[in-house]
């Protein structure tokens, strides 16, 4: 291996292992905050804890894979370029797609293992997953006392303590309700001071009690509001050992859990076909004999399958008038008639609405089944589109560290993650087929990372200010050419129209002069006219 691939993966390897790490653990504490209500007050012990967060962290793998490598990809890149290492590179003779060759392979070795994780790993995890989060909810919270408040943790009891010692865990001013006789016979204690505790193996209610009264009322079981009866028994000691459930954890069967997410994608595909054959088979089976051995029984013009052997034979019906043939009944028999076409049609209802929501449910369980299995498939190719994004990127910013490539990555996950939501949850309601729905955030980011890949390899200074500045004035300067030639010919426009105007008034003026002159050399002539006659 050549030192400078040597040099590239030692870039590489580090931060991929350490954001891969941090996100794991950022999506850990989401599980944990999700589920925190349901694991705290159960008393669980720290083994089951981490076993349910470990398989959660396993189940966050597909997700956190992609964003690590393009933060990894934009941190490693964005190094060797600020540190002018990727510029030495390549002004050796080596270009992009050559520098980014070792880390190709590494990322391509993660992309193939990708996906034995999420065909084999993820789906064990997810079928423990669900049997551990499932055996937690059935435990019941842990016996814990609070002074003055009631406790009812135990199915058909209810026990206040006045005050607890937390040292010795001795209660005082102790009442207790006991309601689990299943005659409605009730059982009230009162005592001044004692124990209750849990057996070792959670199976029993260990009750220790001093000087206390016990109050038990037996009733009739028919005549219980006027026949009852009323025992009171004073103790010094009293001790008792009450069967209870619920405080164990109880391991269930992990195979009842089998859904789309726990199977590989060789199950995925064998469910697909039974669940295809199994909706084919629900529609036919529904509406054609609906159609033809309930509705139109004897109408002659639904033909029935002549193969079938349960088939109504209606060679000899011939054709009805319903109309013609009700007019000509009495009131009972159209009575009877109309009772046996209610009946009819509320069996076929209950019968088509039976067929349809089993249709319904094996067609829901096969859009996620389509889901899961494209999501596997899917997964390797993320991958590496999120690496050929990554790479190129930072080689064009240039900048390391975690500012600039965690907010950049941000970006580009959550578009992703936006994506694929959208287009799982139309996938999973059958508005687009799953292959669009699964892979539509691969089609949208595939040239994308073509389009960065190009730039960087040709040294484009795609996010480079100073090349947008300059991209900017050039624009500013044609756009202001633009407006300045428009402006210097309406200017040249104005000017002809005035001086077109000017000379259409130069050219009016001389006929009023004239005209003027006339009057002027008229008003003359007469005068001299007056003068002579005077004279």
């Amino acid at each position: 291996m050549k030192t400078i691939y040597k040099l590239v993966l030692k870039s590489y390897l580090g931060p991929m292992v350490l954001t891969f790490f941090i996100i794991m653990f950022v999506l850990m504490m989401n599980v944990l905050w999700r589920y925190i209500d349901e694991l705290v007050g159960k008393g669980l012990d720290p083994g089951t804890i981490i076993e349910l967060l470990c398989y959660a962290t396993i189940n966050m793998i597909p997700m956190a894979l992609p964003l690590s490598m393009l933060l990894a990809a934009i941190m490693t890149m964005g190094n060797l370029g600020e540190n002018y290492e990727l510029l030495a590179m390549k002004s050796a003779g080596m270009s992009l797609p050559k520098i980014m060759k070792p880390l190709l392979v590494v990322v391509g070795l993660i992309s193939i293992g990708s996906f034995f994780i999420i065909n084999d790993l993820v789906p064990y995890a997810n079928k423990k997953f669900f049997r551990t989060i499932y055996d937690i909810r059935q435990m019941n919270q842990t016996l814990e006392f609070q002074d003055g408040l009631f406790f009812n943790g135990i199915d058909g009891m209810s026990i206040r303590v006045g005050h607890q010692n937390p040292e010795s865990g001795l209660l005082t001013d102790v009442l207790i309700y006991d309601n689990r006789n299943a005659s409605g016979n009730m059982t009230t204690t009162v005592a001044d001071s004692g124990y209750i505790r849990l057996s070792d193996d959670k199976r029993f209610l260990e009750i220790t009690l001093f000087n206390g009264e016990r109050y038990e009322q037996t009733r009739n079981a028919s005549q219980w509001y006027n026949k009852s009866s009323l025992q009171r028994n004073k103790f010094e000691l009293q001790k008792a050992n009450i069967s209870i459930s619920g405080f164990e954890m109880q391991r269930t069967d992990a195979d009842l859990f089998n859904n789309a997410q726990t199977k590989n994608i060789t199950e995925l595909q064998y469910e697909i076909d039974t669940l295809t054959q199994q909706v084919n088979s629900a529609t036919t089976r529904s509406y054609d004999p609906l159609l033809k051995e309930r509705i139109f029984v004897r109408d002659t013009t639904v033909i029935t399958d002549r193969n079938d052997s349960v088939a109504v034979e209606k060679r000899n019906f011939r054709p009805i008038d319903t109309i013609d043939s009700l007019a000509t009944l009495d009131l009972r028999s159209k009575d009877r008639i109309w009772n046996q076409a209610v009946s009819a049609a509320r069996n076929s209802r209950s019968m088509f609405s039976f067929d349809e929501s089993q249709a319904k449910n094996a067609l829901n369980q096969l859009y996620r089944s389509k889901v899961e299995w494209h999501r596997k498939v899917a997964l390797p190719v993320t991958i590496m589109i999120f690496f050929l994004i990554g790479a190129p990127l930072g080689a064009i910013v240039r900048k390391g560290g975690l500012g600039m490539p965690i907010v950049i990555s941000v970006i580009f996950f959550v578009i992703y993650y936006i994506i694929s939501i959208s287009g799982e949850k139309m996938a999973k309601e059958g508005t687009w087929e799953a292959f669009y729905g699964m892979w539509l955030s691969a089609f949208v980011l595939a040239p994308v990372a073509i389009y960065l890949t190009y730039k960087a390899t040709n040294d484009s200074g795609l996010l480079d200010v100073d090349w947008y500045v300059v991209k900017f004035k050039k624009i500013k300067e044609k756009i202001s050419g633009i407006f300045t030639r428009f402006a210097h010919k309406n200017k040249k426009i104005n000017i002809d129209h005035k001086n077109e105007k000017r000379l259409n008034n130069d050219r009016g003026r001389p006929s009023k002069i004239s005209a003027r002159e006339k009057s002027s050399s008229s008003s003359m002539t007469k005068t001299g006219k007056t003068k002579a006659t005077s004279s």
